[in-house]
């Protein structure tokens, strides 16, 4: 009978797999054709142009607001139903973050909109219409992300999975497409720079996509054009978040949710004040490196050259901090005793595998620099400081990522530590006056009920009575008893607690500190700052195309570990 009855539950199991798998091939598929296409329009292929490449991407934002739109209107007729929620996804921090990007991402809208104005003689009407569709895509899917991101989908399951899952790639291709943009920019600037730092052995050819036309207001044009390169690091972050909060919400569909109650974790500043001068001290600094870096870097070789000793210098000096805190971290974890929270939770999960996979980008570059530094046949005196710089970026990151993943994975305290009630016990003439429960007692729900007679003070203990005069000796001898042992159980309560609370106070600190940390060395290489680029010593060995595509197709990734990093950060620090 029991098999009978499992066997409806194990078949119908069948269709909601195979509607995940081809759910996941077609958005895999509808993710190359576009990545195929992109990069035809990137080397120019015969017969593609940006305007088909644009098409292609305002196809599939139309069809995804067509499903969010029909999403939307379902939701709406059915908001009476009770629904199951994943409370672990869509952290309201999340949704703060991803509703910041997209404002920068709707300003960047209007300036290409501005753009396409001033250069519509001789622009196609596709790099007009682009950026208005995908600014009413940005309000409707930040306004979708904010109302439904928790959701666990029951119903229309199959069709919901080809929405959501073309929703992901179709930010991912966005994000693509915004990558490519942006390093095509960086890319001509890095090889004007070339010149400067004097290695005229490597072919100079700047890839211009810039319109063949004059425009109409010279001064628009030149704040909307340099402009709009300064505001891609946040689109680029904007997407690469929205994809990750739609594959959890496309992973969470029809799966079976446990009903416990999450404990909400709110962040404090109080008690991270020394984490969060020191975050500062570095974000400061970081600010003004990257303001000289850029402005001396084309200057001449010597600026050049002291800019680049400059910057690594000071990532020198910040990655050795931080290796530093990941360490104390991790041993003050290795003296606690607390288990692991291996339960079933998508966006847990996505969070760990984000952070090792995107840190490879990291990695391969940090690699390739040590290797040209060991192969070149002439080093430049700032070329040696990119010797430590990579090994600390390795280091920095393996450490970092089992902090975090630990972090996030350890189980929350079941008391709250902050409250600390102490037992106060007055004794007059053998009776008591006053007597507080233990808020062990209370939390476990043994203390006894207020009646207005004195609780016995621990079990098999014996009560007093006003009445029984000839225990009294005896009694006054219990009560003192209890009195010692209870006063030694407190003290000893207490100073595990403030222990605790010690250790909590040190990880809370870290964590912030971390988090200011990751945003710091975010900047850099999201605004240009890349000595990957502009070192040269990488160019010589591994030639110069081949080291400008690993740079290109890692560097991306590099940049989202940075901001993702500081994502987690966040949540270890409300956790902790």
């Amino acid at each position: 009978m029991e098999q009978a009855a499992g066997c409806p539950a194990v078949g119908g199991s069948y269709p909601q797999k195979n509607a995940e798998i081809l759910s996941s091939q077609y958005g895999i598929n509808l993710f190359l054709a576009g990545l195929l296409l992109t990069f035809a329009w990137a080397v120019h292929a015969v017969g593609i142009s940006k305007s088909h490449l644009l098409s292609y991407l305002i196809t599939l934002m139309l069809i995804q607001l067509l499903w969010m739109l029909w999403y939307l209107c379902r939701s709406c007729t059915q908001r009476r139903l009770i629904r199951d929620k994943d409370t672990h996804a869509g952290a309201r921090w999340l949704k703060c973050g991803i509703t910041l990007f997209a404002v920068i991402t709707l300003i960047l809208d209007s300036f290409k909109i501005g753009y396409y104005i001033d250069f519509s003689n001789c622009l196609s009407p596709t790099e007009g219409i682009f950026p208005v569709t995908h600014a009413v895509h940005t309000i409707l899917q930040v306004y979708f992300l904010w109302c439904h991101a928790k959701d666990v989908i029951q119903s229309f399951k199959t069709l919901e999975r080809f929405g959501v899952i073309h929703s992901v790639f179709t930010n991912l291709l966005l994000w693509t497409n915004g990558v490519l943009t942006e390093s095509k920019h960086q890319l001509n600037e890095h090889k004007e720079r070339l010149i400067t730092l004097g290695f005229g052995n490597i072919t100079i050819v700047l890839d211009d996509h810039a319109p063949q036309c004059n425009c109409t207001t010279t001064t628009l044009c030149s704040i909307f054009s340099q402009g709009i390169y300064y505001l891609y690091p946040f689109n680029i972050e904007y997407h690469i978040l929205a994809s990750t909060m739609l594959y959890v919400l496309w992973k969470n569909i029809g799966r079976k949710v446990e009903h416990h109650q999450q404990n909400k974790t709110p962040f404090k500043f109080h008690g991270i004040t020394v984490g969060m001068i020191f975050g500062l001290m570095v974000l400061t600094s970081t600010i003004a490196i990257v303001v000289v870096y850029l402005i001396q870097i084309g200057g001449s070789k010597i600026k050049s050259e002291l800019a680049l000793t400059m910057f690594y210098l000071h990532a020198i000096f910040v990655l050795a901090l931080m290796c530093t805190a990941g360490i104390v971290a991790l041993l003050i974890y290795r003296l606690e005793d607390r288990s692991l929270d291996n339960s079933k939770n998508p966006a847990r999960k996505l969070d760990a595998e984000l952070l090792v996979g995107t840190a490879a980008g990291s990695w391969l570059l940090s690699w390739g620099s040590i290797l040209a530094i060991i192969c070149a046949q002439g080093h430049p005196k700032y070329t040696w400081y990119n010797l430590p710089y990579s090994v600390l970026v390795i280091i920095e990151k393996y450490i970092q990522n089992l902090f975090i993943i630990e972090s996030i994975h350890r189980e929350q305290e079941k008391v709250n530590d902050d409250i600390k009630t102490l037992r106060i016990v007055t004794i007059s003439r053998g009776s008591t006056l006053s007597l507080t429960p233990l808020y062990k007692e209370v939390y476990n729900g043994t203390a006894a009920p207020d009646s207005g007679d004195a609780p016995c003070l621990f079990k098999g203990s014996i009560c007093g009575r006003e009445n029984d005069g000839a225990g009294v000796a005896k009694e006054e001898t219990s009560q003192n008893n209890s009195l010692v042992m209870h006063s030694a159980s407190d003290f000893s309560f207490y100073s595990r607690n403030s222990v605790n609370n010690n250790k909590r106070r040190i990880l809370k600190n870290i964590a912030a500190f971390l988090f200011l940390c990751n945003l710091s060395l975010w900047i850099p290489p999201a605004f240009g700052c890349r000595p990957e680029y502009d070192n040269g010593l990488e160019e010589i060995v591994f030639g110069f195309e081949p080291w400008i595509i690993v740079v290109n197709l890692a560097m991306p990734f590099s940049i989202f570990y940075r901001m993702h990093s500081a994502a987690s950060l966040f949540e270890v620090n409300c956790k902790t």
